[in-house]
C-alpha cells in the first residue's frame, strides 16, 4: 500500500476552536488522504466521537467550554480512540496532565506538517499493531487478549489506552527481559521519543495503577522488565514443606542464666 494511502475509516476528529488551525489541519491531512471532522468545543467533540467513531482525534487544550485534558479524560471513560494533543501550551506540567488523562502523544504549536502527519500515522500503527501471541496469561490473574484488544485482571476487564496496551504488550512478549528506557520509547512511540523518559514514566505509572500488578519492575536509571510472581515452596507440586522449628525458649533461658 502506498505511504499516502489510507482506508475509508481513517477519519480524524479535530477539536479546536481556532478556525485557522482547523483549516491548516484539514489541508495537511487531506493531502495525505485523511478526512477531517472538525469540532469547535468539547461537547461537540464528544457527540461526534459517539455518533461517528474516528480513527484518531487531535485535541487542543484551550477550548471554550472545557479544558482539553478533561475532554481526554471523558473520552477515555468509554473510548480507545488514539488521542494526540496539539497545543500552544509547552510546559511539562500540562504535558504530564494530558498524558495522565489518556493522551497518546503531545505536539506543540506551531507544528511542522510532515512531523504531525508522521505522528498521526505512528499513533495509528501502534493502535492497530499486531503481536506474535493472541493471548498471554501470567501469574497473578492478568490476561491479555490481543485479538480482542482487551486486558483482564482476575476476570474483570481493565480499560487501557492504545499506548498503554502497546507498552504492556512489549513488556509481556519478552517477560523477564530488561528493556532500556530508549528501547521502550523507540518501540512504542518511535525514534523521535527516545530521550523522553518522563513520557515513559507516566505511562508505566498508569499501567501499574490500573493493573494493580507488581509484575512491572524498575531498574533505576536503566529501564523496566515484567516478572511473573514466583510460587512459594509449598505451592510447587512434589516439593514437601519442611516443618517449622519452634525454638525451645526454656532451654534458651537456661543458657542465659
Amino acid at each position: 500500500m502506498p505511504e499516502s494511502a489510507v482506508t475509508p475509516v481513517e477519519r480524524i476528529l479535530v477539536c479546536d476552536a481556532d478556525a485557522r488551525t482547523v483549516r491548516a489541519l484539514r489541508v495537511v491531512l487531506r493531502d495525505v488522504g485523511f478526512r477531517v471532522e472538525a469540532a469547535a468545543s468539547a461537547e461537540a467533540a464528544l457527540d461526534a466521537a459517539a455518533l461517528r467513531p474516528a480513527a484518531a482525534a487531535i485535541v487542543e487544550l484551550a477550548l471554550p467550554d472545557a479544558d482539553g485534558v478533561d475532554l481526554c479524560r471523558r473520552l477515555r471513560e468509554w473510548s480507545t480512540i488514539p488521542l494526540i494533543v496539539l497545543s500552544a501550551i509547552d510546559d511539562e506540567h500540562h504535558k504530564v496532565r494530558a498524558l495522565n488523562a489518556g493522551a497518546d502523544d503531545y505536539v506543540t504549536k506551531p507544528f511542522a506538517p510532515r512531523e504531525l502527519v508522521a505522528r498521526v500515522r505512528a499513533t495509528l500503527r501502534r493502535a492497530q499493531g499486531g503481536t506474535r501471541d493472541q493471548r498471554i496469561e501470567v501469574e497473578g490473574g492478568l490476561a491479555v487478549d490481543f485479538a480482542r484488544h482487551a486486558v483482564y485482571r482476575d476476570g474483570q476487564e481493565v480499560h487501557l489506552t492504545p499506548i498503554e496496551f502497546r507498552l504492556l504488550g512489549v513488556l509481556l512478549r519478552d517477560r523477564g527481559r530488561l528493556h532500556t528506557h530508549a528501547s521502550l520509547l523507540r518501540q512504542v512511540w518511535g525514534p523521535g521519543h527516545v530521550h523522553d523518559a518522563q513520557l515513559l514514566r507516566t505511562h508505566i505509572a498508569n499501567l501499574r495503577r490500573k493493573l494493580a500488578s507488581p509484575g512491572i519492575r524498575t531498574l533505576h536509571g536503566v529501564g523496566y522488565r515484567f516478572e511473573e510472581a514466583q510460587p512459594c515452596a509449598a505451592a510447587i507440586p512434589g516439593r514437601a514443606r519442611r516443618p517449622t522449628r519452634v525454638p525451645d525458649l526454656r532451654a534458651a533461658r537456661r543458657v542465659m542464666v
